[in-house]
């Protein structure tokens, strides 16, 4: 029996071929691009963990090291860390213009629905219950102690 457990922690990536088999997974995902060093990054660094235990199974926390995985600065555009990004699939509309779209052979609501899209983005310190929100509103449950 173990006295202590484990908890999760955000997965830091290595390769921007590891996001792609997170881009297929329906759940939203946050990524968090610092660098080692930066002073506001490691302040995040432990709100980020929390987030990555609290919604565990329910969304993808993930940090990516500017300078250690490359060409992430540039696939998203990143002129400064702490930079957050969230990627998740758009809500489906059942509007009566949605439909139409449809009909007329333009991409509908459900293919649209399909890829993930970049949802939320900001740069420097931000709020445990704001990134909360974001992950509530975007799919993801916290997990129950």
């Amino acid at each position: 029996m173990a006295m202590f457990k484990r908890k999760a922690k955000a997965r830091k990536l290595r390769d921007l071929r590891e996001l792609e088999e997170l881009l297929d997974d329906p759940k939203p995902i946050l990524l968090d691009f610092y660098q080692v060093g930066c002073a506001p990054c490691q302040v995040m660094d432990g709100i980020v963990n929390e987030l990555a235990a609290e919604f565990a199974g329910s969304a993808h926390i993930v940090k990516v090291d500017v300078g250690r995985v490359p060409g992430a600065a540039e696939t998203f555009k990143v002129m400064s860390t702490p930079t957050f990004v969230l990627l998740a699939r758009p809500k489906v509309k059942n509007t009566k213009h949605a439909r139409k779209k449809s009909r007329q052979g333009k991409p509908n609501a459900k293919q649209a629905a399909q890829r993930k899209a970049q949802r939320w983005r900001t740069t420097g310190l931000v709020k445990k219950d704001q990134l909360e929100r974001l992950l509530v509103s975007n799919g993801a449950r916290a997990a129950a102690d």
